[in-house]
């Protein structure tokens, strides 16, 4: 099984937090998008956060309405197999054993991009890279910065 993207529990966090409208339009935008992978790891962490740590919380039955929906994309279950390749992971790139679980599973669904911002941005951790999806776009340069660059080059 493969899926498009791999979404970390930040992202769902934002996706109901009342508290940053450009986050929250983003990662809904990334909810919304395509199919995307997640664990049961996922799943569990979203819900804490959602009820116990965010400001503006949800109600115990508004988190299980959202997990009702999440659940409909490619979840993967948290077993001992998935366990040591979050460990190995972990160990391999100096990262957390819960990153690296996060790592591993996004793996096991064929997931070439772990939408996260818990990680280095860009950083591929085996076949998976992390990509900060709430950065802001480089800018562009304008006319002079070019036009300036090609002068000192002479």
């Amino acid at each position: 099984m493969t899926v498009q993207y791999f979404l970390d529990t930040n992202i769902l966090i934002y996706a109901v937090s009342k508290d940053d409208a450009r986050k929250r339009k983003i990662a809904s935008e990334l909810i919304a998008r395509e199919e995307f992978g997640l664990s049961a790891q996922i799943l569990a962490e979203f819900y804490s956060a959602a009820t116990r740590k965010i400001q503006h919380r949800l109600s115990e039955e508004q988190a299980e309405n959202w997990l009702d929906s999440l659940q409909q994309q490619h979840c993967l279950a948290v077993d001992a197999d998935l366990v040591r390749a979050g460990v190995r992971k972990a160990r391999r790139y100096g990262i957390s054993y819960w990153d690296g679980a996060i790592v591993a599973a996004a793996e096991a669904l064929g997931a070439p991009v772990l939408y996260t911002e818990d990680l280095n941005h860009g950083q591929a951790y085996g076949t998976v890279t992390a990509i900060n999806p709430f950065l802001d776009p480089p800018a562009q340069p304008g006319f002079h910065e070019d036009r300036q660059t090609a002068l000192t080059k002479d």
